[in-house]
């Protein structure tokens, strides 16, 4: 054995020969009990960044059931990610001076096909690149034709049971990007504003001030309100209110929605453009079209028209001001919401959108954790989970964007009447099919039946439920709450029993990776350097499951000395070899048959006490290790498995053993140690496979047993 580990020799001509010899497949032990992980599927539109090596933490899994026994499948997959790919491909036609307005929905589509094509492929390097052991033969794509038929399968259902149901409602739209967004891809940021208290005319005289952050929507307005129980404005309610600008009449009414400390107690209601107010409108009876057109500008007015919003908002305080009906402006802390992708302001906005009626799917959804049908791991994350679901309003699942499954809906030309089918066109040419296309998280809320039900025959009835569900917290709400809504709703049983939440992995100053800031850290560059196993380890090493962490280089340097430390430890063992302390001239690595594979007869063969001592020790970590595993505590067992190995196996157990070694001890010695790399090979699997290769211990020690 050379000096030291190599890394870059040995990585990929193991993963090479797992990958032929099929050992990822479940088929690999056709009779254990099905344990199945679905991978969360990374964006098909670029590379991996450093929080999917999160996924070691599924790896762990897989291969430590692997070991036990179990039918496993870990299943492959990739999202076409709706509008982050289409908001990447955007940039890339900036660049050469175009923009998606300037093709045909078919051709933009073809065209974002053929960018991410040339991506998925580098996903699945990378993913090898950390030695995760997914059954390629089984890997799905979000726009698989199969997958896309269930997906309009789930459609049509929802909607001949009542819900899906198309209106006309406000939704957040980004006049930027052009689509509108769910509550979930909304940022607040909260920042320092301006409230405008602007003077409206009563019909009949005098005025009332009304306080507001957005003058220049002025124009749409519907009603002043002011809050019953206010004195100040008991003579004021009943009368109308002339609408400064335009002149028309509007209706002064009572409604306990107004906070009488705001302002000056009354507010302008505008239906089109504010989620609060269109509310409001509603419960009285009160409608204007909108004024803010999907580019962006004014509209219906006669008065701002053409302008964009900021450009309204300074010619409407300024028409004010020559009509002394500006009273005064003050600083006013306020949150807006912006768009998650383009940081742009966005607006409320009134669209016939398609939107998914979620209450009878919250309440099995949340019935589900609270019977323990479903556990969430670390349970802390149950109240943001229930906190969600408990205020989840309907569902907007229609996206004004090209890329996606586009929605299998289609408008009579001639009646307006809408008709969903499961993909196929209704006969006649009057029939035009709607141009959005499905929320994103619509089809991967689908994901772990739909995987399932398109790979082999047989593989859904034997893995779904799935066993676990593992992900970063920061999707616990977008992802993970929709896979459980609609999965017990098509399947009528949870898609997983478990729910395992990791934390970020953030710059090593705390902060978030972000392409914007320059901190992103490329996970390949450290495997580069560093070797696979090196990161996986530092990834879990000292880190509790549900946490935050701080990429550490120290951890990484650490754990790749570690990986030295096994590498030298196996050197010794082959120069204890028993034919070599007899004289024998043999090179071979090869281990005496008689080392054993667990430790239950260990202790009979054992001579010596320190033998017997060590023997007891390592059936400790055996269990130790186990059970930290199965309650998914895998720092505790990364750590234990390191001070085992480094100080009571390497500094005290190896300097003991060579002072007095036999052909009794050198079993024992060579035994113990295949134990460790056993309990270390779902960390580390390079470095554990490699030794156990090199020892020749059997054929592969990712089927191998799990020490008893």
């Amino acid at each position: 054995m050379d000096k030291v580990y190599d890394h870059k020799s040995v990585e990929e001509k193991i993963y090479k020969e797992w990958e032929r010899k099929g050992y990822f497949k479940p088929e690999i032990n056709p009779k254990g009990k099905p344990y199945s992980i679905i991978l969360p599927p990374p964006n098909a539109n670029g590379a991996l960044h450093f929080g999917h090596a999160m996924f070691t933490v599924e790896d762990i899994l897989i291969r430590y059931h692997r070991m036990k026994g179990d039918s496993c499948l870990w299943l492959p997959g990739t999202d076409h990610a709706g509008i982050e790919t289409q908001f990447v491909f955007e940039k890339k036609l900036k660049q050469i001076g175009k923009s998606r307005l300037d093709f045909d929905q078919g051709t933009l589509y073809k065209m974002i096909w053929e960018y991410v094509e040339e991506h998925r492929g580098g996903i699945q390097n990378q993913l090898r690149k950390l030695g995760f052991s997914l059954d390629w033969s089984r890997e799905k794509y979000t726009l698989d034709p199969d997958i896309i038929k269930l997906v309009y399968k789930t459609f049509k259902k929802m909607y001949d049971e009542g819900l899906v149901y198309r209106d006309f409602r406000l939704v957040n739209y980004c006049t930027f990007d052009g689509t509108s967004f769910s509550d979930l891809e909304v940022v607040n940021t909260e920042k320092e504003g301006v409230l405008y208290y602007i003077k409206f005319p009563i019909k009949g005289g005098e005025f009332i001030t009304i306080a507001t952050t957005r003058p220049e929507t002025l124009v749409g307005d519907v009603a002043v309100m002011v809050n019953p129980n206010d004195k100040r404005y008991k003579g004021f309610v009943g009368k109308s209110a002339i609408l400064p600008l335009v002149n028309r009449e509007i209706p002064i009414i009572a409604d306990e929605y107004v906070d009488p400390q705001f302002g000056t107690g009354a507010v302008k209601v505008t239906p089109s453009h504010d989620f609060n107010d269109f509310e409001v409108a509603k419960k009285h009876n009160l409608k204007y079209p909108p004024i803010i057109g999907l580019d962006g500008k004014i509209k219906n007015t006669r008065v701002i028209d053409g302008l964009y919003v900021k450009q309204a908002r300074v010619k409407v305080l300024d028409l004010l001001s020559e009509k002394n009906l500006l009273v005064k402006e003050e600083k006013h802390k306020m949150v807006l919401r912006t768009c998650y992708k383009c940081k742009n302001v966005l607006e409320p906005l009134s669209l016939e959108q398609w939107f998914v009626k979620v209450n009878p799917l919250t309440e099995k959804a949340i019935k589900a954790v609270r019977d323990g049908k479903i556990k969430i791991i670390p349970s802390n994350f149950e109240n943001i989970y229930f906190q969600w679901l408990e205020n989840l309003r309907d569902w907007n699942i229609s996206r004004q964007i090209v890329w996606g499954i586009r929605i299998p809906a289609w408008k009579n030309k001639k009646t307006g009447e809408w008709i969903v089918t499961e993909g196929e066109k209704p006969k006649g040419d009057e029939w035009e099919q709607d141009h959005d296309t499905f929320d994103t998280w619509f089809s991967s809320g689908q994901w772990p039946f739909v995987t399932l039900k398109t790979t082999k025959p047989g593989d859904f009835e034997k893995f779904y439920p799935t066993s676990v569900m593992e992900t970063g917290y920061d999707i616990l709400k977008a992802w993970v709450s929709r896979m459980i809504m609609v999965g017990i709703y098509i399947t009528g049983d949870v898609p997983f029993r478990d729910v395992l939440v990791h934390g970020l992995v953030n710059d090593p100053y705390g902060k978030k990776m972000s392409k914007s800031k320059g901190n992103v850290v490329n996970p390949l560059e450290l495997i580069e350097k560093y070797g696979a196993d090196s990161v996986r380890f530092a990834l879990v090493y000292g880190n509790a499951t549900g946490n935050d962490q701080s990429l550490s280089y120290s951890k990484l340097d650490a754990a790749r000395k570690f990986t030295n430390k096994l590498w030298n430890m196996a050197r010794f063992i082959t120069l204890c070899h028993p034919e070599l302390i007899s004289g024998s001239n043999s090179s071979s690595t090869e281990m005496p048959k008689q080392v054993r594979h667990d430790t239950q007869d260990l202790l009979k063969m054992a001579k010596n006490e320190n033998d017997k001592e060590m023997v007891k020790k390592t059936q400790e970590l055996v269990k130790e290790v186990t059970g930290y595993l199965d309650k998914y505590q895998f720092n505790l067992a990364a750590e234990r498995l390191y001070d085992f190995a480094w100080h009571e196996f390497a500094d005290k157990y190896i300097e003991d053993v060579k002072n007095r070694i036999d052909e009794h001890s050198f079993v024992v010695l060579s035994s113990l140690f295949l134990v460790q790399l056993k309990l270390l090979h779902p960390f580390m699997p390079f470095v554990t496979e490699e030794i156990y290769q090199r020892f020749k211990f059997g054929e592969s020690i990712m089927i191998d047993k799990w020490p008893a």
